[in-house]
């Protein structure tokens, strides 16, 4: 199949992204890949879309495809069927210097690891969601925010040669079309709490999860790992729409990788990820974990002395240098030899809640590999299993009580023309049904101690608390 080449058109939006947005939230699978920290290096693009023409959903080996209204189930590995399904179209990127230009959008989940290594299955699967969920979309619209650009690409997918140009031109108009509409209204979405902290329920009790972190203090004496990241999740009852709660997450913690999917069955995934996983562009990859955790502090004085707290952490930066350790090795096994490099060793970023120490790692992809390959090296991230990883996956399997589920996985996309740019699915509200899930965590190495480690998971969960119009944790004051 020849490669196809998009069409694009700039536009003025005369609107914010929340209004236009909502224009699409009534659609199947819309996704909003949103760059929502004004100003930040790394949150330069967001990505809107709705309506794929085909939809890859995999449960283990189960794969189901719904292409054309008609629903096909089968049985293989998921990677190698992902990677057939994006060969089938191919895009060609010329001299567009737009990161993304169509593809799959949607989730990893954590527990996708499971077909890249062997990990014992102990853990309770009981929001049974995809191991990947991905739509794939020949129409999107790309707002650049570092020069207040927008632009509608229109592929034509999944025509071919001149069908497809002539489709790419009759989507646009559409598309178009469609940012014209006057939007639904929208209302302060924070006119009224969502829930109490009575409602929420906890799967670790403070005591059990020192008993936990002490566990994992005595794997790490007795040489299995070095580190391991230890998490607990809390569910409680939804009780507004999810886009408005959605809203009110962007506003109390704007992050460069966040996002909004509806992935269908009364799944929707609600993200303000500060980290990115994997990007790849022009075959030059990179991945930026995180490690190192402080609140903001009340007053000017008390935010600058928990920052130079972090920044001096002997134990934190000894915990990055043991996750850059393993993102390179990860990275090294599909990029080309002596190209992984550390360009940014330790920094700290600043969040809304929180200070955090974030390295940079790239790496030039070899010839021969692509972005599944990238995938399947390296997932799950480092930062949130481990190191060694497989081990430290063993241990989380036998401490933690259910599956990890998006949580850990990654959201993003896969581009056409090869391109992709994920996160690590962290900061992250979970609607599923009628309840909703956040999930949050640390790393736990030697010197840890363990209730500055149950506080930690504290001020990482007060956004999302937030959020939900909660501002007390179930059993510890904020």
């Amino acid at each position: 199949m020849s490669r196809l080449r998009p069409i694009v058109e700039e536009l003025v939006l005369d609107r914010p992204l929340e209004e236009i947005f909502s224009l699409f939230t009534d659609d199947p699978y819309p996704f909003w890949l949103d760059s929502s920290l004004p100003g930040g290096k790394m949150g330069r693009w967001s990505f809107i879309g709705s309506d794929p023409f085909l939809v890859l959903k995999t449960f283990g080996r189960d794969i189901r495809i719904e292409e054309k209204g008609v629903t096909l189930q089968t049985t293989a590995n998921p990677f190698t069927v992902l990677r057939t399904q994006l060969n089938r179209f191919p895009l060609e990127r010329g001299d567009l210097n737009i990161p993304f230009l169509g593809g799959a959008v949607g989730f990893f989940s954590y527990d996708l690891g499971r077909m890249a290594e062997r990990i014992p299955d102990r853990t309770t699967n009981d929001l049974n969601v995809p191991d990947i969920s991905l739509g794939f979309y020949h129409t999107i619209l790309a707002v650049e925010h570092l020069e207040n650009r927008a632009y509608i690409i229109a592929s034509g997918l999944p025509a071919e040669g001149e069908k497809a140009a002539a489709k790419a031109v009759a989507d646009l108009a559409l598309f178009k079309e469609k940012l014209t509409q006057p939007a639904p209204k929208l209302s302060d979405p924070w006119s009224e709490p969502a829930i109490d902290t009575a409602d929420i329920r906890t799967h670790f009790s403070y005591a059990d999860y020192c008993r936990a972190v002490e566990t994992i203090k005595d794997y790490i004496v007795a040489g299995d790992i070095y580190q391991a990241n230890m998490t607990q999740r809390l569910d409680a009852p939804l009780r507004m729409p999810p886009y408005q709660l959605y809203r009110r997450l962007r506003q109390a913690n704007p992050a460069p990788f966040a996002a909004y999917l509806d992935c269908g069955d009364n799944l929707r995934v609600l993200s303000s990820s500060p980290e990115r996983f994997l990007r790849l562009e022009n075959n030059v990859v990179e991945s930026r974990p995180i490690k190192g955790t402080r609140p903001r502090g009340k007053t000017p004085e008390e935010d600058k002395a928990n920052r130079e707290e972090l920044l001096v952490s002997e134990k934190d930066r000894a915990e990055l240098v043991m996750i850059i350790d393993l993102q390179r090795n990860d990275l090294g096994r599909v990029c080309s030899y002596s190209t992984v490099r550390v360009p940014e060793l330790i920094v700290l970023e600043e969040y809304a809640t929180v200070f955090h120490l974030v390295s940079t790692i790239r790496g030039e992809l070899a010839p021969g590999k692509d972005a599944i390959d990238l995938l399947k090296a390296s997932f799950p991230g480092g930062s949130i299993t481990g190191t060694p990883k497989i081990r430290a996956m063993e241990i989380i399997e036998e401490l933690e009580p259910v599956r990890r589920g998006i949580y850990t996985g990654s959201i993003g996309y896969i581009g056409f023309d090869g391109h992709a740019d994920l996160n690590i699915v962290i900061r992250t509200l979970i609607n599923k049904g009628e309840n909703v899930h956040l999930q949050v965590g640390g790393g736990i190495v030697f010197d840890s101690e363990a209730s500055l480690e149950y506080e930690e998971t504290l001020h990482k969960a007060k956004a999302l608390l937030k959020s939900l119009g909660v501002s007390q944790f179930p059993e510890v004051n904020l």
